[in-house]
C-alpha cells in the first residue's frame, strides 16, 4: 500500500513525480505530497485526499527548476488522513525530508525518548519519528549512510523509505525491510519507487532491493549496501518485459471492467507453454524436480485465500494431496507443526503481501519447502520461494482483484492436473476433458462476457437498494460465494456474507426476510439437489433469490441467471466474472469509486 517515487536526473522532477504517483494510485491512498530542494531549504507540498488536490496546490508554484525530489501517496496508519500527517515529513531542523511505507512498531518509545531530549513533533505519524531518529544519527556520525544504518538498526517493524539531505540535494537515499522498493536505472537519471509502473515510461531496467538493504542514487550513479554494517552489495539488473500500455484503460470506463474483460487473455497466457494438447498433459517445469508433497499448506490473504480454498478441492480430489488453507495473518502467529516433508504454497497477486511473506519465512525456519504462486516477477514472494509458478496476469491496477484471481484458479487447476497425472490418481477421461475444456475456455469467455455484463447491469439496478446480501455455494462454489461477497462489499460498500449453503440453517437463516436477498451459485452438478433444497428454505421465509445456474436448471427463483456451465470445475471460470460484474455494475450504478474504494490498498504491506 502507499506509493513512493524518488527521482534524480535531467528532467524537471516534480511533474515527473506527479506522473509517477498517478501510476501508483491503484495502490490506494488518502493523502499525497512532494518535496524538493530550493536554495533556502526543502519545499514540501502536501494535501489530504486525491492527487488532484495536490496538483491544485502545485499549480500556483514554479516547480520546474528541481531535478531531484520525492513524492508519496499515503494510506493512513498512524494518525488521520490529514495534510498534517501526509508525507513527506522533515526532521525538526529541516535538514532531512522523508517518505515512508510501513509501520515502525517501536515509534512510541523512540518518540518519548527524543521528546525528552527536546525534539518537537508536528504530526501523529511514526514517519516523523523515524526522520528525527535519522537526523540524530547524522549528528552523531556526520555521514548519511552511517546515520541510516545507525537509525534503522534501532527501529522495529516494516519500512520502505526514501529521503534527501539538504546538504546533498541531488542525491536520494532509500532502504527497505518487509515493504517493497525497487530502483529504476535510466540514462542520466535514476529512480526509486514502491512499484515498477511509477517509472516504466522512462526505463525497463530495474534493481530489486532485498530486506535489510539500502541504496544511494544520483543522476549518474547508484550503489547498494547492507543496512546492518554498510557492506556494499552486488546487484543484478533485471529487464521488465511489459510496458506502460498494459496499465492503461483502453477505452473502458474503469480498470476493473477492463481487467474483468481481460480474463480470456489471462487464461491463454497462463496456459501458454504449460498445456500439451497433443499428449493431453500439463507441463510445469518450475516444479518438475519437486516431489509431490505429503501435505500441502496454502497460505494467502483476501481474494488469494479464496483461490486457495477453491484449489484445495481439486488438489485433494485429483492429486490426492492432503491440503489445509490458512489465512496468512493467523498462520504466522500459530504454534506451527511443520517439517521438511511439508510444502507451503504461498499465493499473492503482488508478491509483497506482508502477512504472507511472514508466513513463508516462518515455514522456511521449520524446514518446509516453499512454492510461490504470484503475478510479479522479481517480487519478494518469488525471490524467497524454492520454486515459483507465475500466473502471467500482467499488471492489475484496480484495487479490487479480478483477473489475478482468474489466473490463480488457472494455475491451481494446472497444478492439480500435474500432480494428479504424476501420482497416477487422475482418471484419464477426466484429465482429457479438463485439458480440452481448458483450451476452449478463453473462446467461451470472450463470447459470453458481454452478455454477462448486460445481465449483471440489469440485476444491479433491481437490487441496488439492498443493504445486505447472503451469498451461498457448495463445494467449489463455496469459495466463489465468499469471493462474490467480498467483491460486493469492497467496491459497493454493501454488506455481504459468503456462506457454505449447508451452513445457512445454522444461523444466517435468521436474517432472511423480503429485504435481505440471497445470491446463490447453483450449477447442475452433484450438489445441485442440496443447493436447491437450501434455496427452498430461503423462499419459505420470503427471501428474494438470484441464482447463477446452468441453462438446463429448473429453478423457480426470483432471478435465475442462466449461463453456460462447462463441466466442473471449468464452470467456475464463468461464475467468477459474473460475480465480479454484478459487484462492478452495482458499485458503478451507486456512483462509487470503483478502482480506488475507500480505505483499501492494492498491496497490503503492513499487518
Amino acid at each position: 500500500m502507499c506509493g513512493i517515487i524518488g527521482y534524480c536526473g535531467h528532467r524537471p522532477a516534480v511533474p515527473l513525480i506527479i506522473e509517477g504517483l498517478k501510476r501508483l494510485e491503484y495502490r490506494g491512498y488518502d493523502s499525497a505530497g512532494v518535496a524538493f530542494a530550493r536554495k533556502d531549504g526543502f519545499e514540501v507540498i502536501r494535501s489530504a485526499g486525491k492527487l488532484g488536490n495536490l496538483e491544485e496546490k502545485l499549480g500556483g508554484l514554479y516547480v520546474y527548476e528541481a531535478s531531484a525530489g520525492v513524492g508519496h501517496t499515503r494510506w493512513a496508519t498512524h494518525g488521520a488522513p490529514t495534510e498534517q500527517n501526509a508525507h513527506p515529513h522533515t526532521d525538526a531542523t529541516g535538514r532531512l525530508v522523508i517518505i515512508h511505507n510501513g509501520i515502525i512498531e517501536n515509534y512510541a518509545e523512540l518518540k518519548a525518548e527524543m521528546a525528552a531530549q527536546g525534539v518537537t513533533f508536528r504530526s501523529e505519524t511514526d514517519t516523523e519519528v523515524l526522520v528525527n531518529l535519522i537526523a540524530k544519527g547524522l549528528d552523531e556520525t556526520k555521514d548519511m549512510l552511517q546515520a541510516l544504518s545507525w537509525a534503522l538498526n534501532r527501529v522495529e517493524g516494516a519500512y520502505a523509505i526514501a529521503l534527501q539531505n539538504i546538504d546533498e540535494p541531488d542525491a536520494i537515499y532509500a532502504a527497505r525491510k518487509s515493504s517493497p522498493l525497487v530502483m529504476g536505472l535510466g540514462v542520466g537519471e535514476n529512480f526509486v519507487a514502491s512499484d515498477i509502473p511509477a517509472f516504466l515510461p522512462y526505463t525497463r531496467k530495474v534493481v530489486f532491493l532485498e530486506d535489510g538493504e539500502m541504496c544511494k542514487i544520483t543522476a549518474s550513479s547508484w550503489s547498494v549496501f547492507q543496512v546492518r554494517d554498510i557492506t556494499p552489495v552486488d546487484k543484478e539488473v533485471h529487464t521488465i518485459d511489459w510496458d506502460v500500455q498494459a496499465a492503461q484503460k483502453g477505452g473502458y470506463k474503469h480498470f476493473m471492467l477492463k481487467e474483468i474483460f481481460e480474463q480470456p487473455k489471462v487464461i491463454r497466457d497462463c496456459l501458454a507453454g504449460r498445456l500439451d494438447l497433443s499428449a493431453s498433459r500439463v507441463c510445469l517445469p518450475e516444479i518438475e524436480n519437486m516431489e509431490i508433497p505429503e501435505r500441502l499448506i496454502i497460505v494467502a490473504c483476501g481474494t488469494s485465500y479464496h483461490a486457495g480454498l477453491w484449489g484445495m478441492y481439486l488438489l485433494e480430489s485429483w492429486a490426492k494431496v492432503p491440503v489445509s488453507v490458512e489465512i496468512a495473518s493467523e498462520f504466522r502467529y500459530r504454534d506451527l507443526i511443520l517439517d521438511e516433508k511439508d510444502v507451503v504454497l504461498a499465493i499473492s497477486q503482488s508478491g509483497e503481501t506482508a502477512d504472507t511473506l511472514a508466513g513463508i519465512r516462518i515455514a522456511k525456519e521449520r524446514g518446509a519447502k516453499i512454492i510461490g504462486l504470484c503475478n510479479v516477477v522479481g517480487s519478494s514472494v518469488a525471490r524467497e520461494s524454492d520454486a515459483v509458478i507465475y500466473t502471467q496476469a500482467g499488471p492489475e491496477i484496480s484495487v479490487a482483484s479480478t483477473k489475478a484471481m482468474c489466473s490463480q484458479l488457472t494455475a491451481l487447476l494446472l497444478l492439480a492436473l500435474y500432480w494428479g497425472e504424476k501420482r497416477g490418481s487422475l482418471d484419464s477421461k477426466l484429465r482429457d476433458g479438463a485439458v480440452r475444456g481448458l483450451s476452449e475456455l478463453p473462446g467461451l469467455l470472450e463470447a459470453e462476457l458481454p452478455a454477462l455484463r448486460g445481465k449483471a447491469s440489469q440485476l444491479a439496478r433491481k437490487y441496488s437498494e439492498a443493504r445486505s446480501f447472503l451469498y451461498l455455494g457448495r463445494g467449489l462454489n463455496y469459495p466463489l460465494a465468499m469471493e462474490g461477497a467480498l467483491k460486493l462489499k469492497e467496491i459497493s460498500y454493501i454488506h455481504a456474507e459468503g456462506y457454505a449453503a449447508g451452513e445457512m440453517k445454522h444461523g444466517p437463516i435468521a436474517l432472511i426476510d423480503p429485504n435481505f436477498p440471497t445470491f446463490a451459485l447453483a450449477p447442475v452438478d452433484d450438489l445441485y439437489p442440496k443447493v436447491k433444497s437450501n434455496l427452498e428454505e430461503v423462499q419459505a421465509r420470503a427471501g428474494k433469490i438470484i441464482a447463477l445456474t446452468g441453462p438446463e436448471a429448473e429453478l423457480a427463483v426470483d432471478d435465475p441467471w442462466r449461463v453456460p456451465t462447462p463441466q466442473s470445475p471449468l464452470c467456475s471460470f464463468v461464475f467468477l466474472p459474473a460475480l465480479q460484474l454484478f459487484a462492478y455494475e452495482m458499485a458503478d450504478y451507486l456512483g462509487k469509486d470503483v478502482d480506488q474504494p475507500r480505505n483499501l490498498a492494492k498491496s497490503v504491506t503492513v499487518e
